[in-house]
């Protein structure tokens, strides 16, 4: 009874089930990415291999793995992979190693230098199992947080295209006015829903109001990983006839799941 159990599975390598150390990937089966480190909105890439598993009398090796993702708080930063792994060998196959790969899209915002990757299997024709962890990094655009909603990084552009701010936010008579910026300190909801919407008043340079648009953008938008911050845009066509001076800009900010407000004025000179 015991001898037919013995000779029931065959060892294949090491006799101890591991994960090799994990490698980083700017792509599939692509070199190793050193140092680890993405940016958010990329995907992220990882293989490793199996050793020390054990096939079946039949040479059967069956294994089943999951590997998930987490920032530095222990957060998931996105849904985790589990995979089952069937292959019917042969005896020339003794140097064969199952290859495990894992790739999932960075959060938008997400930023962290010691974020983790734990790759779990379990050898279901031995009944063992196997842990390794990897440490890589996230970046994101650098932008200060806040406990209550406020606005950063206001930052004045020539066109929607350009990405180098203004020095002095000075236009002419018929261009068009840019300027992007951050919205922070907003409270996220169910499912990491964040609502909010801006609004802005233009003013002439004798204080009367130019333009008006209370609710010019929406945004809202659940996600797997909670934000961090939103990003913002405001865009103004000039008249062809308006006099120099400087035109002061009221932006207000509304968080809808928060009950927040919050205003933020700036400036742009014509000249």
């Amino acid at each position: 009874m015991f001898a037919a159990i013995a000779l029931g599975f065959v060892s294949l390598g090491a006799q101890t089930l591991e994960l090799t150390q994990p490698v980083f990937q700017q792509y599939e089966d692509g070199p190793a990415l050193q140092p680890n480190t993405y940016y958010d909105g990329e995907r992220v890439y990882l293989t490793c291999f199996v050793t020390g598993f054990q096939s079946d009398k039949d040479m059967k090796v069956k294994l089943e793995w999951r590997a998930e993702a987490r920032d530095e708080k222990g957060v998931l930063l996105a849904p985790g992979g589990t995979k089952k792994v069937e292959e019917q060998l042969s005896p020339e196959d003794k140097q064969w190693r199952p290859k495990l790969q894992w790739q999932f899209e960075a959060p938008q915002t997400a930023s962290c230098a010691g974020c983790r990757i734990v790759v779990q299997v379990r050898d279901l024709i031995a009944g063992t199992e196997a842990k390794r962890e990897a440490l890589f990094g996230l970046r994101s655009k650098a932008v200060e947080s806040s406990e209550t909603l406020a606005v950063r990084n206001v930052r004045f552009l020539r066109s929607e295209e350009d990405g180098k701010p203004l020095n002095a936010p000075s236009y002419r008579p018929g261009d068009e006015v840019w300027a992007r910026f951050e919205m922070v300190g907003f409270r996220v909801g169910e499912k990491n829903r964040v609502h909010v919407e801006y609004g802005l008043t233009v003013y002439r340079p004798s204080g009367k109001v130019l333009y008006q648009e209370p609710k010019a953008a929406v945004g809202d938008e659940t996600s797997f990983y909670p934000r961090k911050w939103m990003p913002g845009v405001l865009s103004l066509k000039l008249d062809s006839k308006m006099p120099p001076g400087e035109y002061p800009i009221v932006l207000e900010v509304r968080d809808l799941t928060g009950q927040q407000k919050h205003e933020e004025r700036f400036t742009f000179r014509i000249e």
